[in-house]
């Protein structure tokens, strides 16, 4: 039966865009560990109804603060390994690949260079902003889960089952290659079933 589905990588790769498809394409609910942690940042006074929040100077100032304060990310890391494991759910989270041992774990790879381009094209911001933007929030994001949890973000990717480059690709074919991967894994798991 179709349990969960993470997916990871860097910022600005398109994670919930083949979240969103996915959880569309097999029925499941999607939530973005982005989102959680928006909450909480809402919480602290910041003003996050807008999506690329995490991309302007308020969002960093809050990136700031999860620096000195790792119980955010705690708080967000429990919340979704709970719905986790209890739903069948899409997520989309940094963290959660290296947390829960369970489901499917998609990781999308990319340049930094690609990332940036679809930031200014998604937020509509120039390409050096973009490209600063994009390196500060995977090194901090990076630095942050290594001091929280001890894993090495982005350079450790064994613990998934799926790498999709993403460079080159368009929106649909990487939904197409991360459908077709949940696809075979699940097939896998209940052919091995006695």
């Amino acid at each position: 039966m179709l349990r969960s589905i993470i997916i990871s990588g860097p910022p600005a790769i398109g994670k919930t865009t083949i979240a969103k498809g996915l959880a569309r394409e097999f029925g499941l609910k999607y939530l973005s560990g982005g989102d959680v942690l928006k909450e909480l940042a809402k919480d602290e006074g910041f003003s996050t109804d807008r999506d690329d929040f995490w991309d302007t100077e308020a969002g960093m100032k809050f990136l700031n603060m999860r620096k000195t304060n790792p119980e955010f990310d705690k708080m967000v890391d429990e919340k979704l390994k709970k719905l986790y494991t209890t739903e069948d759910v899409v997520i989309t989270s940094y963290t959660l690949p290296w947390l829960v041992n369970d489901g499917i774990k998609i990781w999308l790879a990319g340049s930094q260079e690609i990332s940036a381009k679809r930031m200014t094209t998604r937020d509509h911001i120039p390409f050096d902003e973009a490209e600063e933007i994009v390196k500060k929030r995977f090194e901090e994001n990076k630095m942050i889960y290594k001091k929280l949890y001890g894993f090495n973000f982005g350079d450790d990717l064994s613990v998934f089952d799926e790498i999709i480059n993403t460079d080159g690709l368009g929106p649909a074919q990487v939904l197409e290659r991360a459908t077709a991967a949940v696809k075979n894994h699940y097939g896998a798991k209940a052919a091995r079933k006695p």
